[in-house]
């Protein structure tokens, strides 16, 4: 596996933080888990219950001795949400997300999660009040009896 870095940019490998200070290529030459810091997520950033979950996940990948702890609150999250969500995509999802973190396909575990975040969203997006969508009024020229033009 080859990566290619910019100067600057981080990879985490096998839960080691490496930073280059120059442009830079690496080549892996053996199995090894790692994460470009493009597809971090602070922690502040884990705002919505698949984030949270996206999260958790990575946690077990770039911390190695937390694994249990974010392992435990990774099942607890997707408990959480798939006994509020009905959109079968997501619950789908998450079911699969959940399988692979399990499986120790962690990797493929984020890029499952990242996915869902469109839907997440659609989903959590502000309904207009009365839950239904407001048509457009056009309102026409009237003369009025009273005040006249």
């Amino acid at each position: 596996m080859r990566l290619s870095l910019r100067a600057g940019e981080r990879v985490y490998v096998n839960g080691a933080v490496l930073r280059v200070d120059r442009k830079v290529s690496l080549e892996l030459l053996n199995d090894a888990t790692f994460l470009l810091e493009t597809h971090v997520l602070q922690a502040e950033a884990a705002t919505t219950p698949l984030r949270q979950l996206y999260f958790a996940v990575q946690t077990i990948l770039m911390e190695p001795a937390n694994a249990d702890d974010a392992r435990t609150l990774c099942r607890s999250l997707q408990a959480g949400i798939l006994a509020t969500v009905t959109d079968p995509d997501i619950a789908e999802g998450v079911v699969g997300a959940g399988q692979l973190v399990e499986t120790g396909r962690l990797i493929e575990a984020l890029k499952l999660i990242r996915g869902l975040y469109p839907a997440e969203a659609a989903l959590m997006a502000p309904v207009p009040q009365g839950g239904a969508i407001i048509p457009e009024l056009t309102i026409s020229s009237i003369e009025s009896p009273v005040h006249p033009a």
